[in-house]
């Protein structure tokens, strides 16, 4: 007899899994969840490397241009250097610029628009934000001190209406006393750049030099306090709060958890959610592997009688049964595992083109305009350990069944 290499319930079940079933649907059954299984695990894939890009997106376009803390004097800053030393005794820092933030509206033309606008030093701001890399047209290097330049965010730029060297009027909700009256208080800028990082932002922000700003604010030679970026965004809170003890009573913290927590949250709840309820995909796919391996069973139960009485275990006949279920479950997370990642590094291009050929603009709503996809391997790997877990574990029900067959029994009608 020619030796056999394999454990002998690998091998049957090996048989029993490439055989054809005498009953076809059987075959179809199995067959769904193969390729139920196939379809949970594609999806899941998708989905998490979609809410990945999307977490990615937030933290790269708007938590960079949003400060990641920030030390405010509760009055004027006259030596921003010092609180600069003080943040740098942290290791996490990574880097420090002085502000002035001032809220008012832009005018152009007729045309009126809100704005945060925020005095800078334009070297130390690129550091800590990300907008001068995301700037279509000038430099931040034109916010010069004296020439009382302005940067706009694309989105605040079409609402006024305006392009490079246009002059445009900020209009400060302080009011000043003069011969005619209570005026406004008012300065031209001109427009010379203009940024664009596809996010709620480009509609809000402006920036100009921070000496101007201080000017604005009847407070020369001063600052607001520091903005500062960490290393590790999510330690924002506690850092906050040792710079705000470390930096002196006359001053306090902010941090992006307060501004934006809630969006970012929201992201992160939103993964959570739908990796539960596409897991149910994975779910019925595992229903149909203890149908179809039921049936089997019935179907078998003559050779699981002859098998037992030529010796075979209980615990070898349930061996049989998990090899093969275990098989349907490990091809079709295999298949699975592999169009999910596909579909996942591709999935950009995809909305793209449907975007192209529909002449649609699908993702307008979110604060991105495009769909975002980050594919991470660890993900892959918790998908198919728990698909091809729920697989297994679904085997165990037919195959203690058919461990149970008693041989007299299944042999008497045959």
């Amino acid at each position: 007899m020619r030796a056999m290499f394999k454990p002998l319930s690998l091998y049957i079940g090996l048989r029993y899994t490439g055989a054809r079933s005498r009953n076809s649907f059987i075959s179809v059954i199995t067959l769904i969840s193969a390729l139920g299984l196939m379809l949970g695990v594609t999806v899941l894939i998708t989905v998490l490397s979609v809410m990945n890009g999307f977490d990615r997106e937030l933290q790269t376009r708007i938590l960079g241009m949003v400060t990641h803390v920030s030390v405010h004097g509760r009055e004027a800053v006259t030596d921003w250097k010092r609180l600069e030393k003080v943040a740098f005794t942290h290791d996490e820092v990574l880097a420090v610029a002085p502000f002035r933030q001032l809220e008012g509206m832009l005018s152009y033309s007729g045309r009126v628009s809100g704005a945060y606008v925020t005095g800078i030093e334009p070297e130390a701001e690129k550091k800590v934000s990300i907008v001068g890399d995301f700037l279509e047209e000038g430099t931040l290097e034109s916010l010069t001190s004296g020439d009382f330049n302005v940067v706009l965010g694309y989105g605040l730029a079409r609402q006024l209406g305006v392009e490079l060297g246009d002059k445009v009027t900020l209009v400060l909700p302080e009011a000043t006393l003069s011969p005619a009256g209570v005026m406004p208080r008012f300065r031209r800028f001109t427009v010379t750049g203009i940024f664009r990082v596809r996010a709620e932002v480009d509609s809000l922000l402006a920036y100009i030099n921070i000496e101007d700003a201080a000017r604005l604010a009847r407070e020369p030679g001063t600052v607001e306090g520091i903005h500062i970026r960490l290393d590790d965004l999510f330690k924002a809170p506690q850092i906050g709060w040792q710079l705000e003890q470390e930096s002196g009573p006359g001053f306090y913290s902010t941090d992006w958890t307060r501004t934006h927590g809630n969006l970012f949250h929201a992201i992160r709840m939103e993964k959570t959610m739908m990796t539960l309820l596409l897991s149910f995909i994975v779910a019925v796919a595992a229903f149909n592997i203890i149908s179809s391996q039921v049936m089997l069973v019935t179907e078998k139960r003559a050779n699981i009688a002859v098998m037992r009485t030529m010796g075979a275990t209980p615990g070898m006949i349930m061996r049989i049964f998990m090899v093969q279920g275990t098989l349907i479950g490990v091809g079709g997370t295999s298949m699975g595992a592999l169009l999910g990642v596909l579909l996942a590094k591709n999935i950009s291009a995809i909305g793209r083109w449907l975007e192209e050929t529909f002449q649609a603009s699908l993702f307008d709503a979110y604060f991105v305009n495009y769909l975002p996809s980050q594919l991470q391997w660890s993900d892959v790997t918790v998908i198919v350990c728990i698909a091809v877990g729920i697989s297994f574990a679904a085997t165990l029900y037919p195959s203690w069944r058919a461990s149970r067959v008693d041989p007299a029994e299944a042999l008497r009608y045959e």
